[in-house]
């Protein structure tokens, strides 16, 4: 199976932008693909939980997917397919065919919570029948179900299986996954905040939030850890303190979403059940921005 796509670097979790309507907002859609290719990011993620992807329909899924290849030349594409159904998951895998998606990002079984064998036997089904090499994604405060260090290594183990979206916060699990992981297999942070920190843990970057109104910035920030410029990376991240605690206070992807908008890149719309950030946050992060730009 082929382990050639590589996490190393700067990954972003795109917003899926929605017009008053609610209908997908394609033109902002391209407008945030511009900003960010112009960045030189290291790959895209689609369709993950920052582009509220359970919220849309199949057919807008394809849709996205699809418009998001074809504006997009040269950068790397992640797809989001996950889920708690796993032959649902296998069902959709087969549907993939020539692609220009590299690797798939597919979540710990969320609601059902199976223990750490369902959990590897579901990856293991997955990673059997799928044509892309998987990255795992450990998210427990969103799926009620944390899969330990010991599952992730045994599944590391697996030909297809070529790295983790750890986002326990846990960083002695993520420690211990570091330590004694096979060479080709990549643990990248799936929380900003956390990026250099993982980083100088031998992690090899970030799956963004902050990147979708941030590119160059968390570009810089991973380029400096990849070359061992901690003190360098972790200044450059200390400027966004502020504004990472507001991204995620009402919810992700509110946050993000408050601050494109004020960016004037996509308009702040997002689907039930989730909501706008509270007015409050939104003032707080305009006034972030202002003060950046500025400095």
């Amino acid at each position: 199976m082929n382990k050639r796509f590589s996490l190393k670097g700067l990954g972003v979790a795109i917003i899926t932008p929605f017009n008053k309507d609610k209908s997908v907002d394609f033109n902002s859609l391209e407008r945030l693909l511009n900003h960010i290719s112009a960045s030189k990011v290291d790959y895209i993620v689609v369709l993950g939980t920052t582009g509220e992807t359970p919220t849309l329909s199949s057919e807008e899924r394809v849709a996205i997917a699809d418009f998001v290849a074809s504006k997009t030349t040269g950068i790397p594409l992640m797809l989001g397919l996950g889920g708690n159904n796993t032959q649902s998951i296998i069902d959709r895998l087969s549907q993939i065919k020539e692609s220009r998606y590299g690797a798939i990002l597919s979540v710990v079984p969320y609601y059902n919570k199976p223990s750490q064998e369902g959990i590897y036997r579901h990856y293991y089904a997955i990673a059997e029948a799928s044509p892309l090499p998987i990255v795992l994604y450990n998210v427990p405060g969103r799926t009620g179900t944390n899969m330990t260090a010991e599952t992730t290594l045994r599944l590391a183990a697996l030909p297809n299986i070529i790295g983790v979206k750890e986002a326990s916060g846990n960083l002695d699990q993520i420690a211990a996954i570091l330590a004694t992981k096979p060479n080709d297999f990549e643990v990248v942070s799936g929380d900003d905040a956390l990026t250099c920190q993982m980083m100088q843990m031998g992690a090899s970057g970030v799956i963004s939030v902050l990147a979708n109104a941030y590119p160059s910035e968390m570009k810089s920030i991973t380029d400096c850890s990849l070359s061992g410029n901690f003190e360098i990376a972790n200044s450059q991240l200390s400027q966004f303190a502020d504004l990472l605690s507001l991204l995620f206070k009402d919810g992700n992807p509110a946050g993000i979403k408050a601050t494109l908008e004020s960016m004037e890149i996509a308009p702040n719309e997002l689907r039930l059940p989730l909501v706008k950030a509270t007015e409050e946050t939104t003032t707080k992060i305009r006034e972030f921005i202002e003060k950046f730009r500025e400095d």
